[in-house]
């Protein structure tokens, strides 16, 4: 009991110094006359933690005692480091400055065209941007005769870090329930002003306000630190007209770049080439004039022609930079293909003529317009590498304003040829929009570019003629990848997909063509892989067909026979590979195992024979086939076994991820299933002398040459060349 009273006591005087400091954590409480300090800091943490559970069983309750103690606070930050962070991690590139700033103008120049025709002045002023920069002063200015900002919008706006005006205009307008949403207005976040600061060690904004009934001009200025200031300017003609706003930046000297006009054109041109609003260029201009050489016509004599110098003459002048127009803005049917093609030329600098051209827009919870372009030819940069991801193939705008063209999220990489614009609203960027989040709102974006992508190869396949050869021949690799790829689109894209096929000497067909040329009963699609057309022919596969006369697709890719792999089936037919041991359709007719099993009774001594000849490394198993007729044996893989085609497609991926010189570094090649005609002259003459006792040397160099011709009929390689070029060497001989 003692021991009980004394920690009781213990809590309730440690209690009591933690409620009586003013510290997050108590420092040691050290009563007189019962612990030293150091035993009771000891200690104390443990006696916190079940301190509750002690009040609690003498009838306290610890949550009326804390409630009377709780206080709130607001979160403090510093300033300056916000401003550092906002200034050195925001913006992954320095050039994003300039976006930002002419994107905030444009919006000044919205909403005055929006309060002008709402409330009646301002109207005379003509809306546009002007950007000059002063080499001697190292400052870069951009004007905008926008709506302007009175004192308090200067102390609210640019006073505080992600306040954004634009997001509060766009609030208030629809607020107001006015049913005028046309408002297209670019920034929400409040930050886009601080980029300045990228390349700008102070920036100065003068300007007057749409709305300040006292018509004055004032200056705001501040050098990134925590502080700014605000001053009046008197009979100030810095602004002209009703309103607008002047930014000027003092550049810094690792930012002297921006002073050459060729590069804010060249940024311009980049990021804000579709903005609303004429954007003018402070420009140098040199042309050259014919003028009298004084210093050569001193000795001109009478009747002589003067001689003339060519000088340069340097003028500047304001010009317009954006002249290009948003042609995806347009509907559909306003846009002629002579528009569409110079948009093509001129947007992604290619030469060739778009094949086809999708235009479209989606309302609804998302909204976006897009157009999207095939090239006729195979663009240069994928020409090394298909999936080049500096091929830049898609543009992201926001309200006319471009965001960004090297992304993944937005278009598969099997469309990576297809060129494209998209300009949305609604699609969810960082703060300072540069990378693409993931979300609900890009998951539609990119199901539509897909289905759109689909509908257009479509049109153009039931257009046939020279475009679709064309867009095959040049495309057609990516639709396969797209089957392998992509799990949503798969039969849709599997209906445009090409193969050569046995029905033509030279044109490839489509699985739905394949499929309306079927015989009658045919179950399958039949298919074979090899390197080449002539390959495929050759192969003793193509024997399992003669009799029925289906048709045969030839895979002569690697990438064709991972294609149909995943394709698997295609309008109810299975796709059905041909050089496996056991054929659908082909090899399961119920008649067909009973002649099998019968004529295998009568080969069993053969079929023994060649599999202790040729050995397990070699085949897995010999067998009888009865699909063969002209060829003596053929080679043949189990349902999961690995064509010959992609054994050889994987050594050299072993090859070019290691060390070719190394052959233990080289997959080995699977063996393979031997199967022997029972009808064919060879394996009858071998069988007789094998049932006659004759199996010595001379019957396994027959079993070797037959293994060999079968495998290079068949598309294997031979593994001893050397051996099966004496074979044959030796044949020769003997029939000579």
């Amino acid at each position: 009991r003692i021991v009980i009273a004394m920690r009781s006591l213990i809590l309730s005087l440690a209690l009591y110094g933690l409620f009586a400091t003013t510290h997050a954590y108590m420092q040691p409480f050290k009563p007189a006359g019962l612990f030293g300090g150091a035993r009771l800091a000891k200690f104390s943490s443990p006696m916190l933690r079940t301190a509750p559970l002690a009040l609690r069983r003498k009838g306290v309750n610890p949550a009326k005692m804390t409630a009377a103690a709780t206080e709130k606070f607001e979160f403090q930050a510093e300033v300056s480091r916000v401003m550092d962070i906002i200034i050195n991690s925001l913006y992954s590139e320095k050039d994003v400055f300039l976006r930002e700033l002419v994107s905030n103008a444009a919006d000044a120049c919205d909403k005055k065209r929006f309060l002008s025709l709402t409330e009646g002045k301002g109207q005379e002023d003509t809306l546009e941007i002007r950007i000059k920069a002063d080499k001697e002063a190292k400052t870069l200015t951009i004007e905008d005769v926008g709506v302007g900002m009175s004192k308090e919008e200067l102390v609210n706006n640019l006073g505080k870090i992600a306040q954004s005006g634009t997001k509060q205009f766009a609030e208030a307008m629809k607020a107001k329930e006015s049913g005028n949403n046309d408002v297209n207005l670019i920034g929400q976040f409040g930050v886009g002003f601080y980029s300045g600061f990228l390349v700008a060690d102070k920036i100065t904004v003068i300007t007057k306000g749409f709305n300040d009934a006292s018509g004055k001009t004032y200056k705001w200025e501040s050098e990134a630190g925590s502080s700014f200031t605000i001053t009046e300017l008197e009979n100030s003609d810095e602004i002209k007209g009703a309103s607008g706003s002047k930014l000027i930046l003092s550049l810094r000297e690792d930012a002297e770049e921006y002073l050459d006009d060729f590069k804010i054109k060249s940024l311009v041109s980049r990021y804000s080439e579709f903005v609303n609003f004429p954007i003018r260029i402070w420009s140098s201009k040199t042309t050259y004039e014919q003028v009298p050489d004084e210093e050569a016509n001193k000795d001109l004599k009478e009747g002589e022609e003067p001689k003339k110098k060519t000088v340069p003459i340097i003028t500047q002048d304001w010009e317009l930079q954006n002249t290009q127009k948003p042609l995806w803005m347009r509907p559909p049917s306003k846009v002629t293909p002579e528009q569409y093609e110079e948009f093509y030329k001129s947007t992604f600098k290619a030469w060739d003529k778009p094949v086809t051209v999708s235009h479209f827009s989606l309302e609804g919870q998302v909204e976006f317009r897009a157009m999207l372009f095939v090239p006729s030819q195979l663009p240069f940069e994928l020409g090394a590498n298909m999936f080049d991801e500096n091929s830049k193939n898609m543009r992201l705008y926001v309200k006319r304003v471009f965001i960004n063209d090297n992304f993944q999220e937005l278009c598969p990489r099997w469309l990576k040829f297809v060129k494209g614009i998209v300009d949305s609203e609604d699609l969810p960027l960082n703060v300072g929009r540069e990378i693409l989040q993931k979300s609900a709102v890009l998951r539609v974006v990119r199901r539509r570019i897909e289905k759109k992508c689909i509908d257009m190869f479509a049109d153009l396949k039931s257009k046939g003629g020279d475009d679709w050869q064309t867009f095959q021949k040049n495309f057609g690799k990516y639709l396969k990848v797209g089957v392998v790829e992509d799990n949503d689109n798969r039969q849709d894209i599997g209906a445009l997909i090409q193969f050569p096929t046995s029905a033509f000497p030279k044109n490839a067909s489509t699985l739905d063509g394949y499929v309306s040329r079927m015989k009658a009963g045919q179950e399958c699609i039949y298919f074979i892989p090899g390197e080449g057309r002539a390959q495929c022919e050759m192969s003793p596969a193509m024997d399992k067909v003669k009799d029925s006369g289906y048709e045969v697709l030839f895979c002569t890719e690697p990438l064709d026979e991972l294609c149909v792999m995943e394709l698997k089936n295609f309008q109810g037919k299975d796709l059905v590979d041909l050089t496996k041991d056991e054929v659908k359709g082909i090899d399961d007719v119920a008649d067909q195992k009973t002649k099998k099993e019968e004529a295998k009774q009568v080969l069993e001594k053969v079929l023994s024979f060649l599999q202790a000849a040729l050995g397990s490394e070699l085949v897995s198993k010999v067998e009888v086939s009865l699909s063969l007729r002209d060829s003596p044996a053929g080679l043949a893989q189990g349902q999961y076994g690995m064509s010959p085609q992609m054994q050889k497609y994987m050594k050299a991926r072993a090859v070019s991820m290691g060390d070719s010189n190394d052959p233990d570094f080289l997959p080995p090649g699977m063996p393979s299933i031997l199967q022997v005609n029972p009808e064919h002259p060879i394996v009858q003459s071998l069988k007789a002398q094998v049932e006659a006792g004759q199996d010595g040397e001379e019957q396994k160099r027959t079993a070797r040459l037959l293994y060999n011709v079968a495998a290079l009929r068949s598309g294997y390689e031979i593994q001893n060349p050397r051996e099966f070029a004496t074979l044959v060497t030796e044949l020769m001989t003997s029939s000579a």
